[in-house]
């Protein structure tokens, strides 16, 4: 049954005044029907957002209507002890910002709440007042003298108090910054404003110099012309208390080359680094004057964007101004009106709108869509002396000017990821190393790139974290590899293999942002090809050889038919799993060694037989030098005696590896947020921010040399040497004690440790290429895996460990890179922008650690409990940001407090925990075959058993929900697809069903602009307080919209 709109008698009319109210010197609006097609009636029953959307949608021929970034300042016409001046009161960039009354200093940009009726009343005088597009001025006299002469031949204003209009308009300008300039020092002044205010000798001109105010002339103007000028300006009959504003005086335009004088405006050049490059003004002036008995107001679009003196605080051209004048008893009144006017200025399809705007009707459909698209807040739910924080995210309005006969075409599903898989090189090419081929095609032109990208500190800071990061597990490792495998290789060893491993990769890899590190499956499979070895009696070395060549050689053969496209497999499901038991064995082995610490240093350590003597000979007794503990006895000549003297009491280490491992985890994680903290400028903060771990890492060692606890130190070997002093650098590829079968059979462990390497290194590679952490320079999948290959087989010629892509440690480089927007506008959020990708740091991480031999006099006053605070760290850090650990946390919330995720909007919550409790499971049972010796050497195969699960998963949820729960979508992609899906643009508008304002209605409408909440714009409704009047929006085909949202979201 369809649903029937009833219309509602508005309380203004749609028909605007002839066009007596454009700009007299506009050429391109007369007589000619920009509409061509439409007729005038056609336009008025048209919808606002569809009157927007074509007018938005019209070719702009010259560059007078190219929309420009928008400044806007409302001024108050106010009196300072004798003087009457306009007085700035707020500002906006996209936020406003308001002086505080009485505090001399802006207030902290916040999102403009209106009250409905301002909109209204502006609307009003929108109709009913004065609208000059396109206006030829240079300077504000002109101006003045312009709209004082329309509105006198228009009937508004009466020619006897012309005058004083145009006096009004033409007074000082006094901002904001100028008052705070004035408490400070009022009577030092720069040696340039003494000279220049002592040449004048009129009394105007000293009063100019000693508030401060100078006057702009075109410099290259004629002695005569600046002589009839201040002619002019000293035959103005002005009062006593009436000052002059240098914005009466002719401007040389932006950009013209002329020189300007010596006297000039000073501007807040402090805050135009806060303004866009490009950006105009646009300047509302409102205030009560006791000679006007009836409101004036006036719309007026110049031009040319021209500075117009003091007008505006920073010195930018001025394209829009908004006069309101009116009788006393209206400031309040105004006030609201103009802060409308503001906002609406600032929103950025009424901005387009404005610039666009050729003739009256053209601003009041864009009033109309405004208020069609604006979000109420009823008077009785809310304060409204709150004031709203900027958004950290505003979503995009492009749905508000794509007209709905251009609505995104359906893309084929299949095609489209098509598309993708091509663009990432996961598409087979049907020839051999085709892939190869286009990742080195892919990554050429960016080389040079990837050096120069490098030049910023944020990379100084990466590399030094990531050196200690990555120093740590590699010394621990080689030490762990030294039990397995009898000492054939350790941290020595493991040490080179880093440095000639992350050389060569750092140099040639497709993806450099991924980090190399020795893995735990990696430390299995090495101790059971030694222990099969010893069982046997064969070369351990040799044997290992012959297994890292077929490696070496499977990977090759594995990159030349594109087996790497079957990266396209692993989703979301598989990939999270993977990094979120990587993440949890980081924090799980972090808490591990600090307990071993407390097994073999425990607090209660029972007798310690070690007793301070005095020296012989000495007269002292001994419970005199009983007191001494073992730091202090030598200090004061004693002996120690007792069989424990050999080494200080421990019972502090514990304790202080624990208060050392957590400060370390705290000092980092409060440092590396703290670029959102609320002191110091944004490059200090940002520093402190990229530096955390560093300063971590630093200031705990220096709390645990202070104290002299002796706690675990840093092992790093002295001499580059190999650690078993019966082998060499170089492997020999046979052995006496190795059958001539031997190389052969070598490919049956291969191949399972292929499947090892090959699973590590790509699911890593497919977390550090995710859409979310939006790279420029495309993947390499096929380039990485044959690098590696190459590096495997120089390993095992030269008997190192084999490294392959480290999950935790690549995720904390990429986060270490990040890159954000600068906050261009007060209140603005920074904007993530993506990842410094370069070459430089990966390359710096492994040199120092290859050169870490030469450092060891430093590097061994390192605690290790500060490294294990590093790994705890870096294992909750690589937790942010994962779906399915941010879905365990929702188990545990109740309804009301869980955050408003994109995936929660979407599918039921029964369904998320169920999707959540599968994959939780998948996880259990990866940690428990890691966990046991006999099946680690499994966990490879299981990784593959989850890309099957995951396809088994497609009988038990529905394709929608799959594709929302298990999707590498960036989260911002996916909620402006569900922003079109809720914010669809109603058929009929809100003014169209609207009851008439009613003056007798009691409590206030808040509105709130659009584009600034989310999902509620363009809908909800009104309830005025007690429950009287009722305002609600309804969409006659809802239904319909809503279907075709949701099937162009699934297309997506």
């Amino acid at each position: 049954m369809a649903e029937k709109n009833e219309y509602i008698e508005l309380p203004w009319t749609m028909n605007s005044s002839s066009g007596d109210d454009e700009a007299p010197k506009d050429p391109r609006t007369g007589g000619e029907d920009f509409t061509q097609q439409f007729t005038e009636n056609d336009f008025e029953v048209t919808p606002p957002a569809q009157r927007v959307q074509f007018i938005l949608g019209e070719d702009v021929d010259d560059g007078t209507h190219v929309s420009h970034p928008l400044f806007s300042e409302m001024g108050m016409l106010v009196k300072e002890g004798d003087e009457i001046e306009w007085k700035e009161t707020a500002r906006w960039i996209k936020f406003e910002e308001d002086v505080e009354e009485g505090g001399n200093r802006w207030s902290k940009p916040h999102v403009a709440t209106l009250s409905l009726h301002s909109l209204f009343e502006l609307r009003r005088l929108l109709v009913n007042g004065s609208v000059m597009l396109d206006m030829e001025a240079h300077n504000l006299e002109v101006m003045a003298d312009l709209v004082c002469d329309h509105m006198v031949s228009a009937g508004t204003l009466p020619p006897g108090v012309k005058d004083k209009v145009k006096d009004a308009l033409l007074r000082r300008h006094r901002h904001q910054h100028e008052y705070a300039k004035k408490t400070r020092l009022p009577i030092i002044r720069s040696l340039a404003d003494m000279r220049n205010h002592s040449s004048s000798k009129t009394d105007t001109s000293t009063h100019l110099g000693a508030i401060g105010v100078t006057t702009w002339f075109h410099a290259g103007a004629s002695p005569q012309h600046q002589a009839q000028s201040q002619g002019q300006s000293q035959s103005q009959t002005m009062p006593k208390d009436m000052v002059k504003s240098p914005s009466n005086q002719s401007m040389a335009r932006p950009g013209s080359g002329t020189e300007l004088s010596e006297q000039q405006h000073k501007g807040n050049t402090h805050f135009m680094r806060k303004i866009p490059p490009g950006a105009e003004a646009s300047n509302i002036l409102v205030g009560e004057v006791d000679f006007l008995e009836r409101t004036l107001s006036c719309f007026i679009r110049l031009s040319q964007a021209v500075v117009l003196g003091d007008l505006t605080e920073v010195p930018v051209p001025t394209r829009f101004v908004f006069i309101l004048l009116g009788p006393p008893g209206s400031q309040s009144n105004f006030h609201e009106i103009g802060r409308a006017m503001a906002t609406l200025m600032s929103d950025e399809i009424f901005h387009e709108v404005a610039y666009r705007a050729r003739k009256r009707d053209h601003l009041l459909s864009g009033v109309d869509e405004f208020l069609d698209a604006v979000t109420v807040l009823p008077p009785g739910e809310w304060d409204p002396t709150i004031r709203i924080e900027p958004p950290a995210a505003i979503p995009s309005q492009e749905v508000r000017k794509r007209p709905p006969e251009m609505a995104k075409e359906e893309v084929d599903e299949e095609e489209e990821e098509a598309r993708l898989r091509e663009e990432n090189g996961l598409s087979r090419t049907g020839r051999l190393f085709g892939g190869l081929i286009n990742d080195i095609k892919r990554k050429a032109p960016w080389y040079l790139s990837d050096y120069k990208d490098s030049l910023s500190m944020q990379c100084v800071a990466s590399w030094i974290f990531l050196y200690f990061a990555c120093l740590s597990p590699i010394i621990t490792f080689g030490g762990l590899l030294a039990e397995a495998t009898g000492k054939h290789m350790a941290a020595m060893e493991s040490l080179v293999s880093g440095f000639v491993c992350g050389m060569g990769y750092g140099f040639f890899s497709g993806q450099p942002l991924t980090i190399l590190g020795s893995t735990g499956p990696v430390l299995v499979f090495e101790s059971i090809i030694y222990e099969f070895c010893l069982k046997m009696g064969w070369d351990y070395m040799t044997f290992r050889f012959w297994i890292g060549m077929w490696v070496a050689g499977i990977c090759i053969v594995l990159t030349a038919i594109d087996a790497s496209a079957l990266v396209c497999y692993i989703t979301r499901f598989t990939e999270e799993n993977f990094a979120t038991l990587i993440a949890f064995i980081f924090i799980y082995k972090a808490i591990e060694n600090v307990m071993v610490i407390g097994k073999n240093f425990p607090v209660n350590q029972g007798i310690y037989d070690c007793v301070c003597t005095p020296p012989i000979g000495s007269n002292a007794s001994v419970i005199e030098y009983a007191k001494y503990n073992w730091d202090y006895c030598e200090t004061y000549n004693g002996t120690l005696v007792g069989g424990d003297c050999g080494s200080p009491p421990t019972e502090n280490v514990f304790l202080m590896s624990v208060v050392l491992c957590a400060g370390t985890f705290l000092i980092s994680t409060v440092l590396k947020e703290f670029k959102n903290a609320l002191f110091f400028p944004s490059i200090v903060r940002q520093y402190i921010s990229d530096f955390s771990v560093l300063i971590a890492i630093f200031a705990m060692s220096f709390f645990d040399y202070s104290l002299g606890v002796p706690t675990q130190k840093l092992e790093v070997p002295n001499e580059l040497k190999p650690t078993l002093s019966t082998r060499g650098w170089l492997i020999p590829p046979f052995s006496e004690k190795n059958p001539w079968w031997s190389p052969i059979i070598a490919v049956f462990p291969a191949l399972l440790g292929t499947i090892l390497i090959f699973m590590d290194q790509q699911i890593t590679a497919v977390i550090v290429n995710r859409k979310e952490n939006k790279l420029k320079k495309g993947c390499g999948y096929h380039l990485d895996l044959f690098i590696l290959s190459i590096l495997i087989a120089i390993c095992s010629l030269m008997g190192l460990p084999w490294f392959v892509a480290a999950t935790v440690l690549s995720i904390n480089h990429v986060n270490s890179l990040k890159l954000e927007s600068e906050c261009s506008a007060p209140g603005e959020k920074p904007q993530f922008l993506g990842v410094r990708e370069q070459r430089v740091t990966h390359i710096l991480i492994f040199l120092t650690i290859g050169g870490s031999v030469l450092l060891t006099p430093l590097l061994r006053h390192i605690p290790m409990p500060v490294l294990f605070g590093v790994f705890l760290y870096m294992g909750v850090a690589s937790l942010k940001g994962l779906q399915f650990f941010d879905r365990i946390l929702i188990m545990f919330m109740p309804a009301k407090y869980q955050p408003d995720y994109m995936f929660l909007r979407q599918v039921p919550i029964k369904r998320v925990h169920l999707f959540t409790v599968i994959q939780l499971a998948c996880l259990i049972i990866l940690w428990l075959i890691k966990s046991f010796s006999q099946t680690s050497i499994l966990f490879p195969l299981m990784l593959v058993v989850m890309i099957g699960i995951r396809k088994a998963l497609d009988l038990v949820f529905t394709r929608r929900e799959l594709k929302i729960l298990d999707d590498i979508m960036p989260e911002m992609t996916k909620r402006a697809a569900a922003d079109d899906l809720h914010k669809l643009d109603a058929e009929v508008g809100l003014l169209a069903r609207i009851f008439p304002w009613g003056k007798g209605s009691r409590g206030r409408v808040v509105t709130k602009p659009p584009g600034l909440d989310g999902g509620l714009a363009g809908s909800g409704s009104v309830v005025g307080a007690g429950g009287a009047g009722l305002i609600s929006c309804t969409t006659s085909n809802a239904n319909e919209k809503e279907f075709e949202a949701q099937s162009s979201l699934l297309k997506k």
